[in-house]
């Protein structure tokens, strides 16, 4: 039930309290819209940047320092992990699976997964 300041209007009872609610929630909707534009601008922003967007920090990479008045910090290449996606991209380019890549880190001292070989593999491919 939708309660005005002035009149209590229900919104099954009449056409304006109807009226109310749809403009009420096409403000809403419209409003849903724009903060979603605002996200995809600052995302979009950071990743020009080379900023951190969130989430957890990405294989091949390290956290610089906090920059500007907000959380966003430079990612800086690891070179450790990032001799370790050559050498995930050369032995995916000799045709070995994900779970025989994801043993050969793992041997080599890198706690990885299959799915963080895929998406090494995916970033790479999507890159060139």
């Amino acid at each position: 039930m939708f309660r005005s300041a002035l009149d209590a209007l229900q919104t099954t009872d009449n056409g304006i309290s109807e009226l109310i609610m749809t403009v009420l929630a096409a403000v809403a909707q419209f409003e849903r819209g724009l903060i979603s534009e605002r996200i995809k601008d600052a995302k979009r922003n950071l990743r020009r940047a080379g900023k951190h967007q969130g989430g957890s920090r990405p294989f091949g990479w390290q956290f610089g320092k906090a920059n500007g008045s907000g959380r966003a910090r430079e990612l800086i290449p690891d070179p450790e992990e990032q001799a370790a996606i050559a050498d995930i991209m050369a032995l995916r380019a000799e045709g070995r699976s994900l779970m025989s890549i994801r043993d050969a880190m793992r041997v080599r001292g890198h706690r990885i997964s299959h799915q963080l070989v895929a998406n090494v593999c995916m970033r790479h491919a999507a890159a060139a």
